[in-house]
Order: C-alpha cells, then structure tokens, then sequence
C-alpha cells in the first residue's frame, strides 16, 4: 500500500515537473516573443507623418494661402513652439494626466478601466493614452481585445524609440477636430481665425476637448456641449495645477465665441503658380508681407469697385527696393471675378506701357552723353511721314528742358532723344533689363518703342524701375525666401540715376494740393511716373524711393477701352494710396550724392555747358562721370575779330527750324566749357594735359596670349590726379596715380577719351586688328 502510494507520489511529481516546465518554458517564450517584438526594428515615421496641407507662407511664417490636402481635409503641421503652451496643457489635462510619467501604458488608467467595463459589463472606459492614439492612427487598428493589445504593443514600442515631445506633436497634428479638420492648427483657424499660438486659455480648452468626441462637441452644431465639454477641460486643467481657480473661474466665465472662419487665400495667383513645386514639407516660403498683401487686396478691389465698372481689373506690385525682394502682389482685383478672368495673373500678361518706358530712354541718353538733364529741347510738331507722332494732350509746349518734357511725359521731346541715342540702342538696352516680350527686332519698334508701341509685363518694369530705385543695380525680383543670391549687375552709372531721381520727383497728386504748406519731414519724398496705352486700353504708374517702389497696372482683361485709363487719372491714385500705406523705414528715403555729381556752369538759355559766346550762364549738376564734350552752340559772335569775341559782344543766337533732329549741341574734343568758364585753362595747362598711350592713330595686333591684350591707359598728368576714362563715349573706370587703369583690346577702331576733374578733355582714336590683317588705321 505504501508503495503505490509512493509511487502514485512519483507519478504526480514527475507530472507536476513537466507541467512546470512547460509553464516556464512557455513564460520564457512569451518574454522572449515580448523582449523581441519590443526591440524589433520599427518605422516611427509612419506614426510622426502629417498629410498636411500645402501653405504659401510670408517672409515671418505666417500662412498666405493653403490647399486641401490628399484627402480633402485641413491640416497643418506644427512644431511645439508654434502651438500654444495652454492648448499642450489642456490636451495632456483632459486626455492623459500621467503622459510623462507612464511609457506609453498608464497602468492606473488601464486597471481602472478593466474594473469599470467588467462591473457594468459594457464598455464604459478606455484608458487610451496620447500614445496609444497616436498609435491607432497610424495602424488604423479596431477596437476589439486584439486591437488593444496590439496598440499597447505598439505604444510601448513607440515610446522606446522617440521621445516625448515627438509623440505629443504627432498628436496635436493628427488629431481629429470635426468637420475635416486634422490637428489643432486647423481646428484655431477655422473656429477662431487664428493660429494656435495665439490661442487664449479659453479658446484652448476648447480646442483640446474636441477630440474625444468632435461631432458631439462641434462648437458651431452644439455650443452648449462645447461649453460644457470646454469647462470640464479647465477644471482637470486647475486639478494638474496647470492654472490657478482665479484663472479657470475667469475662462469658465468667457462666451464661446467661436464660428466659422475661412482659411487664408492672399496671394492666390502667386499660391497657384507656386503650388507644383512644393517641398516635401508641403510648404512654400516666400518674402511676401502678409499685412502688405492684406491691405493691398483690399485697395485695388475697393479701388476697382469705385469705378463703377468702368475699369474692370488692376493689377498691383509692392517692392522692398534694396533687395528688390516683393511684399505684395495683387494679380487682379477679385480673384473669383469671371467676368474680368480674374483667376489669370495680370501682374504677368503682357500689356502696352505707354510712356511708361520713357524713363528708360532717358537714361540711356544720359549715360551715353547724348543729353543733359537741363538741356533745352523744342516741343513741337513732328513729322516723319507715314509715322507722325503728338503729344497725348495733342499741345505743344515750345522750348522745355529735358527734365520738364520726362516729368511731364511729353512725347515729342522723348523721340528726339530715342533718335539721338538709336532705337536699336534703346531696345537692346531694354532687353539687357530682362524684358522677355521684346522679341521682336528693333526696326520693329522702331521710334516708337519709346512711347511704348510694345507689350510688357508688370512685374518684368518692376523690376526695371527697380534698377533706377538701386541707383543702377538691376537685381531679378525675388519671391521665395530660398531663393539664391544673385550678385547685382550694373546697368546704370549711380549719377546718372541719380539725375533720373531728380527728374521723376514730384508731389503725389493727393499732396499736390498742400503746396509749401506741408510739414517737410511729413512724407517721405517720391518719384513717379505714369503711362496711358495707346487707345486708353491700359493705365500704368510706377512710384519709388530708396525704400519702396509701387507699380501699378490698370484695364480690362478683355482690352476694352475706357476713357478713364488714363495713367495719371486712374494708375497714379492707387499707386500713390498704395505707397503712402507702406510703414517708412528708418533709413534714407533719398539716395546720397556722395561725391557722383558735379557743378558746371551751363548756358541759361539752351541748358547745355556755355561756351565763351554764352551771355548768361548758370550753374546745374552733372553726373561725375558724364562727358561733357557737348557745349553749347547756339551763340555766336556777329563779326568776326579776337577783341569783339573776347567781349562777347553783338552775340548772334542759331535756332534749328523743327524739332525733328533737334541739337543745340556742338562737340569740343579739347577743353570743356566749363573749363573755360572757371578759367582752368589759364597758364597753359590744357596744352600740357595730352593722352599720352595709346598714342593717337596708333595700331595694335591681337596675340591671345593670356593677360597680352591689354594696355595701361597713361596722360600727362595721370602722376598728380585722378582721370576719368571713356571708350567709345561709354565711361570704363577712374585712374589714380596709385592705381593705373587697364584697357583689354577688342578688334575695330575706337575713340579713348580722357578727362581731369577741373574739365580738360583730350582723346584720340586707335585700331585693333586681328594677327590674320594687315595693321592700317582707317579713317
């Protein structure tokens, strides 16, 4: 009997032992299948990735326009520092206390759950923290057993391999708020028509419940849950110490205030044109303005609306002028206008300027020596037969200066200067500008190119009025923050901008009215120029400064005429609002002369530098560089005889019979009359000042050996004083007596000029032929 009870005993134990290690062995797997699954390698991106929305952002960050994501929903990724610090507090408040003391399973939350769903045999508790629904959205898992213990699984997971701050951002940016509203970012915008940053802490309670139920809490469907549901936030808010009872009574006692705000949509020909080429981060920042933008959509479209329908559209441009960077840009006054198309670009269809392009014209000539700003110029009629161009006012003024016809934009006097200068001159000038729709050869335009017989683009003579604003330097107009830094290229000498700023300056015409009696340091000074197609189909005006420049496009998308497009009528007003709206820098307004201009003494009456027959003379301002071989030729002694001449008696005035070929001008190859004026050629020092290399006639062969084609530029005096250098009338460079100046050969005949500060020029003419041609100068 003992015996089998031993031995049943035996039996028992080995049997026990084998259910005992299987135990552990199934333990050992379970940990190990545990301890496995737990350091297996995991793609978090999956649970971090936000389908966010695309966004046009300004210069600061701040949202211009958006789009609707993949799925048709708003969303907006943020970093923690761009989202309230009371929306992170509220949502760790109502949704997972313990968030930084668990590893993405709260124990206490999970126990209690189990307790509350087995004691009312229904599901009455979750105990989801902010992992296990970031979690959930990733994997889209179900709500059954299975389910939750893959997402505990995965939430463990998750926490060992990010940190904190990674899971609660990927929470508040994929959350759902209602509506189609994912994250917090969507939901401040669309409830509060702000951002989440400046979400007060009423507002993001209000927010931060949204989640647990976003139908039910729908602040716009059903504000008396909103509200209760957003109280209860406070009070878990003030139960984690979040805010003190002071501040939870004052927000519990605030009015709902929320309702249906629409997304930004700035910008949206620019967000439009931008929207292919977004990054990965679905994000485009350019260097826009948003209050600029802001406030010039809403000047055009009031603008346009004031015209009772007889201009339909405008277009509009606001440049920062020192980095010719855009802070605003209206392609057309209603967006959603399609009886004026307003969803096309007018900022970038090309229209005819007018004398828009005037300016241009002007500073060619002026940077080639063929006009001064103070000569005298006949506004008259002119006539070359099949082309027969007037002034738009169909008057005449007679006798004008150069900078009176430019401000006043007459048209006689600007094509006699496009005749000076050449209008294959001026449109390659134009087209050296980046004027993509000069495509056309220059005998195209012909004469006309110059009171705009062409089409351009709004933002391409932007960019061009720009380069004057810069004194000379022509920068491409930047839109993206990104963009590269492309180096300035010079296109103009800074005194001949310098003149063209004090040829466009006037008064605005609001300002025009207060005369003297405006305070002088109470707007900041201002160019301006205007411009009316031909037909009145389209109204131009372009105002700028050291620190801003409008420019501005008015019309009808269809081309129809409107005797109200009239550049100084209509452009120039809003062009002139749109200025005077921009907040003033605290830097110049006005550029510096510093040195680029100098005083010479000019005939009063033809405005050119006065020769020793000139009567009356008086003193005007030059660019620094500027050759002044062109003096005045008008006056003239009656007979003939050293002492008459010397006494500048009996003098004889010659004046040209028409305007066409208009020229008061003969040339002095030797001595400036300024010079003469002051004297400076007293005691022989004009026969002593010479060009001394290259020599006058002189012949050079090209090598193309390296640095073999070059000579030193040498004078008579160039040991004692600075020179100023031209090459075929175009300026090249100052020499010094520390620095000599280099001239690279190019093949051909060339004019070198030289001239002193006091006035005294001389020049000679040289040849460059190629080593295959025989070395001969020809006349």
């Amino acid at each position: 009997m003992r015996s089998l009870l031993q031995n049943r005993l035996r039996v028992i134990g080995r049997w026990c032992w084998r259910q005992w290690k299987r135990a552990l062995y199934t333990v050992a797997l379970a940990v190990a299948s545990l301890v496995a699954i737990l350091l297996w390698p995991m793609n978090t991106a999956s649970y971090r990735r936000v389908s966010a929305s695309g966004e046009i952002q300004d210069r600061s960050g701040r949202l211009l326009y958006a789009f609707l994501n993949e799925g048709e929903q708003w969303c907006f990724d943020r970093d923690l520092n761009e989202i309230s610090p009371r929306l992170i507090q509220a949502g760790i408040a109502a949704e997972d206390h313990r968030f930084y003391r668990h590893h993405g399973v709260d124990p206490v939350a999970f126990l209690r759950a189990v307790w509350q769903n087995v004691r009312h045999r229904r599901i009455v508790s979750g105990a989801s923290t902010l992992t296990m629904q970031v979690v959930k959205r990733g994997d889209r898992s179900s709500r059954s057993p299975i389910g939750k213990i893959c997402q505990i699984v995965q939430a463990v997971r998750l926490e060992m391999r990010v940190s904190k701050e990674d899971i609660l951002r990927a929470y508040l940016n994929r959350a759902p708020y209602g509506l189609n509203l994912v994250g917090c970012e969507a939901a401040a915008r669309r409830f509060f028509g702000k951002p989440a940053r400046e979400l007060t802490l009423s507002e993001a309670a209000l927010i931060a419940g949204l989640p647990k139920a976003p139908t039910v809490y729908t602040p716009l469907n059903h504000p008396e849950n909103a509200i209760r549901r957003r109280d209860y936030v406070l009070k878990r808010m003030l139960a984690e110490g979040f805010i003190s009872h002071e501040e939870c009574r004052e927000a519990c006692a605030q009015p709902l205030r929320a309702d249906w705000h629409p997304f930004p949509t700035l910008a949206p020909h620019l967000a439009i044109q931008l929207r292919p080429g977004l990054t990965a981060q679905k994000k485009a920042a350019t260097v826009l303005d948003l209050n600029t933008q802001l406030a010039a959509e809403q000047i055009v479209k009031e603008t346009i609306e004031r015209t009772h329908r007889e201009i339909g559209n405008a277009a509009a441009i606001v440049i920062d002028v020192p980095s010719a960077s855009v802070l605003a840009r209206v392609g057309s006054a209603d967006f959603f206008d399609t009886s004026q198309s307003g969803q096309v670009d007018a900022s970038r269809a090309p229209r005819s300027p007018g004398s828009a392009l005037k300016p241009f014209t002007y500073a060619l000539a002026l940077e080639r020596g063929c006009l001064y700003a103070c000569e005298t110029l006949l506004d008259s009629s002119l006539d070359y037969g099949l082309y027969d161009p007037e002034n738009y006012d169909r008057r005449y003024r007679g006798l004008v200066s150069a900078s009176y016809a430019l401000k006043h934009s007459l048209n006689i006097p600007a094509i006699t200067v496009v005749e000076r200068v050449g209008y294959a001159r001026v449109h390659s000038f134009l087209r050296e500008l980046d004027f993509s729709t000069l495509d056309q050869p220059a005998e195209r335009y012909g004469l006309g190119l110059t009171l705009g017989n062409c089409e351009v683009k709004l933002e391409e003579l932007a960019a061009a009025y720009c380069m004057l604003a810069n004194l000379g330097e022509f920068r491409p107009l930047t839109l993206l923050a990104d963009s590269p830094a492309n180096p300035p290229r010079r296109c103009l000498s800074r005194g001949t901008c310098l003149k063209l700023y004090e040829m466009l300056e006037q008064p605005l015409p609001a300002e025009l009215e207060q005369g003297d009696a405006r305070p002088v340091n109470a707007v900041s000074r201002a160019c301006w120029k205007t411009g009316t197609s031909t037909g009145h189909h389209d109204a131009w005006a372009f105002v700028f400064n050291r620190q801003y420049l409008v420019g501005v496009w008015m019309g009808n998308s269809d081309g129809t005429p409107s005797s109200k497009l009239v550049g100084g009528e209509a452009a120039l007003p809003l062009a002139a609002k749109l200025f005077r709206a921009l907040t003033p820098k605290n830097e110049p307004d006005w550029p510096e002369v510093a040195g680029d201009l100098r005083e010479a003494s000019v005939c009063a009456l033809s405005g050119l530098p006065a020769s020793v027959f000139c009567p009356h003379t008086k003193g005007e301002t030059f660019p620094r560089n500027q050759y002044l071989n062109r003096i005045c030729d008008m006056h003239y002694p009656a007979r003939t005889g050293s002492a008459m001449a010397a006494q500048n008696t009996n003098v004889i005035e010659r004046w040209p019979a028409t305007a066409k070929g208009w020229n008061l001008a003969k040339i002095s190859a030797a001595v400036s009359p300024a010079a003469r004026k002051s004297g400076a050629t007293t005691g022989g020092t004009a026969q002593s000042f010479r060009i001394l290399n290259p020599a006058d006639k002189a012949e050079y062969v090209l090598t193309g050996e390296n640095n073999g084609d070059r000579i030193r530029l040498r004078a008579s005096v160039d040991a004692q004083t600075p020179l100023h250098w031209y090459v075929d009338e175009i300026f090249l460079g100052t020499s010094t007596p520390q620095k000599p100046l280099l001239l690279d050969l190019t093949a051909g005949v060339h004019k070198v000029a030289c001239m002193t500060p006091e006035g005294l020029i001389d020049q000679v003419r040289c040849e460059v032929v190629l080593p295959d041609s025989p070395p001969h100068f020809k006349e």
